[in-house]
């Protein structure tokens, strides 16, 4: 291959038929091809991306030394208390992975390390541990690992006290795990053939898998299986969800035979609910009575739906998130024009919300296992804010900063400015949008911008403190987010609006962002660039081919970007699963909605941005072939003299690398792309 030339991707088309329209894939082969042939085409991909960033090696070189510059490289996280015992993990100077460790008694006794992943990655060029539980007596820790990036986990059970691996070992897991409360046994789930979790199992410890009791298996494709217990740790849950309805089924964990999961209410389509337990009441919040949830009590002895109560009605203006029971309070997560807040309820009904020192910021609870406790751990940040960890007593209102999460190098926030503006979409809705820039930053046009956006599942994009994002900041870029329809950022309906036959609302928001932060002079379209990952990827593509003149550059992180054939091709995880957010593609019109829109279908001849895609070759969510199709039709199509490049990780998967110095180097690539094709320009003082 010669430097500075792609590789060739067309290969023999594939005609595809489907509701009576023919469409030619000239790129289908990187899906169903020679496994040995597209690999080399993914590396001779990678080749000439490294080719054309070649003038870039030192910028990213000096981009890493700045971002893992600003790290505390040996460093632990605030313990965690459960039942006499201190949980946390540890990281050390030049180690990939976190050590987890636990002290008993007290913070002063000797440490106990449990789980090395250095170790147990140093036959694997990827290791993420999935679930981590100890066992009531803390006697056993349970955990997974996935050493592929398939997201395909193997769980195995360590005896603590000696030191062993168990012979219980389940392979084929997911996310998801709890013990009995006799700690005889635990609860698991496993992935069917599209690597759907749904079937629940209990697993009794000495005994093999084989033999393991089914107690769930979700039969209808559209809804996944995760589990979880009460706080109070009476319960499991076994939680059946699709985009839009749920089911959850209940069980007493207190041993293992007494595990007989009961319908807690039928499902029915559109309504959504979970459930919480305290004493005598369960707390269910549900769209059942409005789109932004409310909260329901129903009696423990008696919990149909018949003789449910109305504990906090429904809001159009407040989102309940979350509900947490501890034993004197009640707390609950709820969202204010796109802000988190906390509002404490005592058992009495006299409430109160948690203060909290900025305006925009992102807030949201801890991990908080005690159940006989006043106090609430939870996070905080914001743009210019580290993030912080809180105790706060519910009784005496009083919050305790236990971490701040450490900024080497000198951060001063005082030399940042967070803003949150708002742009006019085309159907006259307000879209709101968070900025952080340096102090100074001229409102000329002059300034380079990154702006980034999501906007599908109701995921929230909120404002978060990034120590790598001051590379970009203190060259003189914001940094800005598109809180876009598709998200929940404004509630339940915010993403109602951005789904289904209403998805182009996503696209149009996020456009209309660009459009108002160049109108206000905040930047302009040669120093615009975006960034989106996943179904974010999915937008960067649809907005790439409806304005290609708006952006100067383009960084689509594992995109989700050959919707309709994916979208038609129920052996592919998360397919039917996803049919309640983008539409069943067997019907019409959703069919040829999606293909209105599909950023792999919509590629046409004109001049594009400056594109960054990346992949992983073992990504179970987006598959290599969606972003390696997608480079390869764009360098065909485009009219223009743009670098369109494609970065496949050879051994992993979604999320990219597992190693922490291996993400920075990701990012440091990322960032040096984008000052390559925007020019570098220099450190501010």
């Amino acid at each position: 291959m010669t430097l500075h030339k792609p590789p060739v991707a067309a290969r023999r088309p594939k005609r595809i038929t489907q509701h009576g329209q023919t469409r030619t894939d000239h790129y289908y082969w990187l899906r169903d091809g020679d496994k040995a042939g597209i690999a080399d085409y993914l590396e001779a991909e990678n080749a000439y991306t490294a080719a054309v960033l070649k003038p870039a090696e030192e910028m990213e070189k000096k981009l890493y030394e700045e971002i893992l510059g600003r790290i505390k490289q040996t460093d632990l996280t605030v313990p965690v208390r459960i039942s006499g015992y201190y949980y946390y993990s540890r990281t050390e100077e030049g180690l990939q992975y976190p050590i987890y460790c636990r002290k008993k008694g007290s913070l002063e006794a000797d440490e106990e390390a449990l789980l090395d992943l250095n170790e147990l990655s140093r036959n694997h060029k990827y290791v993420r541990l999935g679930n981590y539980k100890p066992s009531p007596d803390h006697k056993r820790l349970s955990y997974s690992l996935d050493t592929s990036g398939d997201e395909v986990y193997t769980t195995l059970v360590k005896d603590m006290e000696t030191g062993a691996l168990l012979a219980d070992q389940v392979p084929n897991t997911y996310y998801g795990l709890e013990w009995t409360n006799d700690g005889r046994s635990f609860v698991y789930v496993t992935l069917d053939a599209a690597k759907r979790p749904y079937r629940a199992w209990r697993h009794v410890l000495g005994t093999d898998p084989a033999s393991d009791a089914l107690l769930h298996e979700e039969r209808d494709e559209r809804f996944h299986l995760t589990l979880s217990k009460s706080r109070s740790r009476r319960f499991l849950f076994i939680a059946l969800q699709s985009a839009a309805t749920s089911e959850i089924r209940y069980a007493e964990a207190a041993d293992a035979d007494s595990l007989t999961p009961r319908v807690f209410a039928a499902r029915r389509d559109g309504i959504e609910y979970n459930v919480e337990h305290h004493g005598d009441w369960f707390f269910v919040r549900t769209t059942d009575g409005g789109r932004n949830f409310r909260v329901l009590r129903a009696p423990v002895d008696s919990p149909a739906p018949k003789n449910w109560k109305e504990w906090v009605p429904h809001r159009a203006q407040a989102t309940v998130e979350s509900v947490e029971a501890f034993r004197d309070h009640i707390v609950l997560l709820e969202r204010v024009k796109g802000i988190r807040k906390l509002r404490v309820r005592q058992l009495d009904d006299a409430e109160h919300t948690v203060e909290m020192p900025e305006q925009v910021y992102t807030m949201f609870p801890a991990e908080n296992p005690e159940f006989d406790t006043n106090v609430i751990r939870f996070h905080y940040c914001s743009l210019v804010t580290p993030m912080s960890v809180f105790d706060y007593n519910m009784d005496t209102r009083h919050r305790t900063l236990l971490k701040q999460t450490e900024v080497l190098g000198g951060y001063d926030p005082s030399k940042y400015e967070t803003i949150r503006v708002h742009a006019t979409a085309a159907d006259g809705v307000r879209v709101p949008i968070s900025l952080v820039y340096r102090k100074g930053m001229r409102r000329d046009g002059s300034s380079r911008m990154l702006l980034y956006g999501y906007g599908s599942y109701g995921v929230s994009s909120d404002p978060v403190f990034s120590s790598d994002r001051l590379s970009l900041l203190d060259r003189g870029f914001t940094y800005a987010i598109a809180h876009i329809r598709g998200g929940s950022d404004l509630g339940k309906t915010w993403h109602d609006a951005g789904k289904l036959l209403k998805k182009k609302n996503t696209f149009e928001d996020f456009i209309a962002c660009a459009e108002y932060l160049i109108k206000q002079k905040y930047t302009s379209s040669g120093g615009l660039a975006i960034l989106g990952g996943s179904a974010g990827g999915l937008l960067m593509g649809a907005v790439v081919n409806a304005r290609p003149d708006l952006f100067k550059a383009v960084v689509a992180k594992v995109p989700f970007v050959d919707v309709l054939n994916t979208a038609t091709d129920p052996t592919l995880p998360l397919t039917v699963v996803e049919y309640d957010e983008w539409g069943n593609s067997n019907e019409k019109k959703f069919w040829e909605y999606i293909k209105s829109y599909s950023p792999y279908d919509n590629v046409a001849a004109r001049a594009y941005p400056n594109i960054l895609a990346t992949a992983g070759l073992n990504d179970p969510r987006v598959s290599y072939w969606e972003p390696a199709k997608w480079i390869a039709r764009l360098r065909t199509m485009n009219s223009g003299n743009s670098v369109l490049l494609l970065k496949t990780n050879m051994s992993a998967g979604h999320g990219g690398a597992s190693g922490r110095y291996e993400r920075i180097k990701e990012t440091a690539f990322e960032y040096a792309f984008l000052l390559h094709v925007m020019g570098e320009g220099r450190l501010l003082p």
